[in-house]
């Protein structure tokens, strides 16, 4: 009971920073988009997630979560939804194979839709549940990663239904995935350290919206930030603003504090980790844990001192040198802090709300594939998020209208 009440408290507390999603809640109450659907959902198993669920569960539908990490699940949330009558397959800090069970067990509700982050849950749909295929007529997915794995499965003519790429609505990039990631990646990496990052050098691998936000926050801190990319067009827009561009190669020398942000695997290798100074520090803002290669510092190590401050781990390399990795190598955001504040999942997850609800009214019109959101739908939560903070904004006058629309009248 006092893991329950304790859910209930987050869960209200992030409601206060929520308002439009609150509202898009107490819409879908009345006009029941979701009647009779199931919905199978992966995703962090957090009180502003939990803010999500109520919503769609207002809405109608009946609903199965699993964690989309083993180490970000709030374990008193995810008590308080259950009470709630939401079916929740997730407990902090479950093995791998655990995790995987638990998204099975969500999968179990037989879903017609989906809810993803990262692309795990549709990945087994398509590989070791075939059988429910028939009965899912779409889904929705959250990040880079998961949109990423769904495009190349659409390219190969692998994806079996439609999904809405949530994650690059413009509201989801330019706030959730640059402001939300940059605070909340440097938040979890002070609470596991206590270090302080003015006159530091960071290393900050991947310069899209999450690395921008990372580097903004790191740079406004105080500290020499490094940015390391493959794109040259991103790499560029690092230099303009004003930060160091380096391959990983030459960044390891100098790095202090390393922070991964690409979306892909092995972006620091053995050869970097055998260059790095004593006393670096190894941080993963990526979806995956697979962008630091934690097997290759395991090898490199000769002695493993776990948990000298929570979610840090010292490795002792063969000639002393000491690297600390934080949160096992996953989301340290999510599992050294609390993700992304309340205020900017509002937006995101309403943007997710109004998604499943336009997917649950077109899902027999739309054929296998990845979808953007309806413009209207990030106009939407723009709007009401202005609203909610008391912001006007100007409207366009009929002659401008006029002049947008129209190609005859020159200068």
């Amino acid at each position: 009971m006092d893991l329950s009440e304790s859910g209930e408290r987050h869960i209200s507390w992030a409601a206060r920073s929520m308002p439009v999603l609150t509202a898009i809640g107490e819409r879908f109450a009345v006009s029941r988009p979701l009647d009779g659907l199931k919905i199978a959902a992966c995703l962090h198993v957090t009180a502003e997630t939990a803010v999500l669920m109520g919503a769609l569960k207002a809405g109608g539908a009946e609903i199965a979560l699993a964690a989309s990490n083993p180490l970000s699940t709030q374990d008193d949330v995810a008590q308080a939804l259950r009470d709630y009558g939401i079916a929740v397959h997730a407990r902090a800090g479950v093995d791998r194979a655990t995790y995987y069970r638990h998204i099975h067990q969500a999968l179990d509700l037989g879903p017609d839709l989906v809810l993803d982050d990262g692309c795990d849950l549709v990945n087994i749909l398509h590989t070791e549940r075939t059988d429910l295929l028939d009965g899912v007529s779409g889904g929705c997915e959250e990040t880079t990663t998961g949109i990423i794995r769904l495009r190349q499965m659409a390219a190969e003519s692998a994806l079996r239904f439609p999904v809405v790429a949530v994650n690059d609505t413009r509201t989801k990039r330019m706030f959730d995935n640059r402001y939300g990631t940059g605070q909340s990646t440097l938040d979890g990496i002070m609470r596991a350290t206590n270090t302080m990052l003015a006159g530091r050098t960071v290393v900050v691998a991947g310069f899209g919206y999450c690395g921008r936000g990372v580097a903004e926050r790191a740079k406004g801190l105080g500290a020499r930030v490094v940015v390391t990319e493959i794109d040259a067009v991103k790499a560029l827009d690092a230099t303009l603003q004003g930060y160091e561009v380096r391959p990983m190669a030459e960044a390891v020398i100098t790095g202090d504090l390393f922070i991964t942000v690409t979306g892909n695997r092995d972006v620091i290798r053995a050869e970097h980790l055998a260059a790095m100074k004593d006393g670096a520090i190894l941080a993963n803002a990526g979806h995956f844990d697979i962008e630091i290669d934690v097997r290759a510092l395991d090898e490199l190590a000769e002695e493993i001192h776990h948990g000298v401050r929570p979610n840090t781990d010292e490795y002792v390399l063969a000639d002393g040198r000491r690297l600390l990795l934080l949160a096992e190598g996953r989301l340290v955001n999510l599992t050294a802090a609390e993700g992304h504040p309340a205020a900017v999942m509002d937006m995101s997850f309403s943007a997710q709300a109004l998604a499943v609800a336009w997917l649950a009214e077109e899902r027999a019109r739309l054929v296998p594939g990845v979808y953007d959101v309806p413009e209207e739908i990030d106009q939407e939560v723009a709007r009401l998020k202005l609203a909610a903070a008391g912001i006007g904004i100007d409207t366009l006058t009929g002659e401008q209208e006029d002049y947008l629309h129209s190609w005859r009248v020159g200068s």
